[in-house]
């Protein structure tokens, strides 16, 4: 077994680039190589101590958030030839309900946007609900694009067409004109660069008063999950979602479909009103 520092962290991070991990995963990992690391606190790498660290993020996170960080961690672990110091994820019961407490829904959306009232975040907004497209591809949102009618989106060796539909076309025209671009992407931040993700999440958060939301729904990637439900209770048509959200498994669509509980109970009254004899 070996000792880990943060010296082995400059390594991993070029070991990240040439897998072309998008640049919000590459930091993620990092985060959460720097954590395993805080707790190793110096002391050598072995199973005992992975598993100690498994059971201690148990006691503080979701299991989801768990086995976020311990999939982190074993490609650091593999990384450095300790493979048999990795250890198995968290068990999950699958989940056939969306956390309604979590979920946006169209009315709390339609508020944030007005709550936004025609500044440059309602325009990205609606830019992210009305194509599928995801916060960190906005930066192919371009005035070129714009009036193509369509984005060509290249990220992890994929590349895929969002389409803008005409009414956004329409509204992105505005912004554009009202922003004085010529070219080059939409939105932009002070320093004329693409607004990153947490830029975004700010702006995101700080309607949440005005607009009468509660801040744990309102996050960029909500607004992928309400365009992923809206247009497949509108189409039906799952394998047209996969495509439009970029997934290459269905299974993976299926989670941005899932119905709340009451939806499902709903759904299962109006199957007893047929059935039930009373």
């Amino acid at each position: 077994m070996q000792t880990m520092g943060y010296h082995n962290l400059t390594m991993f991070e070029e070991y990240l680039k040439q897998e072309e991990k998008s640049q919000a995963t590459l930091e993620k990992y990092l985060r959460d190589i720097r954590r395993f690391l805080a707790f190793l606190d110096g002391r050598t790498v072995n199973k005992e101590l992975t598993i100690a660290y498994k059971e201690q993020l148990a006691e503080k996170y979701a299991p989801a958030s768990v086995n976020s960080m311990l999939v982190a961690m074993n490609v650091f672990l593999r990384f450095w030839g300790l493979q048999k110091c990795c250890v198995k994820l968290m068990k999950i019961q699958k989940q056939i309900f969306c956390n309604e407490e979590k979920e946006l829904t169209q009315q709390e959306y339609k508020r944030l946007v007005q709550a936004a009232a025609g500044t440059q975040i309602s325009y990205i907004l609606q830019t992210i609900c009305g194509t599928g497209i995801r916060v960190s591809e906005l930066k192919y949102i371009t005035v070129e694009a714009v009036y193509c009618g369509k984005a060509v989106v290249n990220c992890k060796n994929k590349t895929r067409i969002i389409f803008i539909p005409a009414p956004l076309q329409k509204l992105l025209k505005k912004y554009i004109k009202k922003s004085c671009l010529q070219s080059g992407p939409v939105f932009l931040g002070k320093n004329l660069a693409p607004l990153d993700r947490s830029c975004i999440w700010r702006k995101m958060k700080k309607l949440c008063s005005a607009a009468k939301v509660a801040p744990q729904k309102v996050f960029p990637h909500n607004l992928w999950h309400l365009f992923a439900r809206t247009f497949y209770l509108l189409e039906k048509d799952i394998v047209r979602l996969a495509d439009l959200l970029g997934h290459s498994s269905i299974n993976t669509t299926r989670i941005y479909t899932m119905e709340t509980g009451n939806e499902h109970v709903g759904r299962m009254e109006r199957v007893q009103k047929i059935l039930i004899v009373t």
